[in-house]
């Protein structure tokens, strides 16, 4: 490498060079320079802990829930809600496979949405399960479909999302 290519390069990453008298080139190994982050816009800040805000008060509603809600319920768009989000799992799960077999980052969205629709989904099915066969089912469902894809889902996301841009 000549000194103008390092000097060139050199605005953009550092690099170390090591040279053996042995050996007629050199070996190149670049390494990332230390990037400060940006800090982030006084919005985002606000944001953030709005979210943490929103979070602490949902706390006192939950033992509201737990202790006020009846034991049962009758849902007249039973059918709906579960069509629904069977309808958003799939639609994640073709979305997440195309665009991960594209090579597209973006897999890393829907995989991360898709994950977390899959574990609703296993939450929802044994908790209103009717004792018997359909908990029997609904725990097969979950241990063995719905939990499984979700993990890979998940696992997908977080690699997607460790990889360098």
């Amino acid at each position: 490498m000549t000194g103008t290519a390092d000097e060139e390069r050199g605005k953009t990453m550092r690099q170390l060079v090591l040279c053996d008298d042995e050996l007629a080139s050199a070996e190149v190994i670049p390494l990332h320079a230390e990037r400060e982050e940006p800090a982030p816009a006084r919005g985002v800040r606000r944001a953030e802990w709005l979210l943490v805000a929103c979070g602490l008060a949902l706390l006192p509603w939950l033992y509201v829930l737990a202790t006020g809600l009846p034991a049962t319920a009758t849902a007249v768009h039973w059918p709906v809600a579960w069509v629904g989000l069977d309808a958003l799992e799939a639609l994640g799960l073709i979305a997440t496979g195309l665009l991960a077999a594209r090579a597209d980052r973006r897999h890393a969205l829907t995989a991360a949405a898709t994950a977390t629709l899959l574990v609703v989904d296993a939450w929802f099915d044994t908790t209103t399960a009717a004792p018997g066969g359909d908990f029997a089912t609904a725990v097969a469902l979950a241990l063995g479909v719905e939990l499984p894809l979700a993990a890979l889902c998940g696992r997908l996301a977080l690699r997607a999302l460790s990889r360098p841009a």
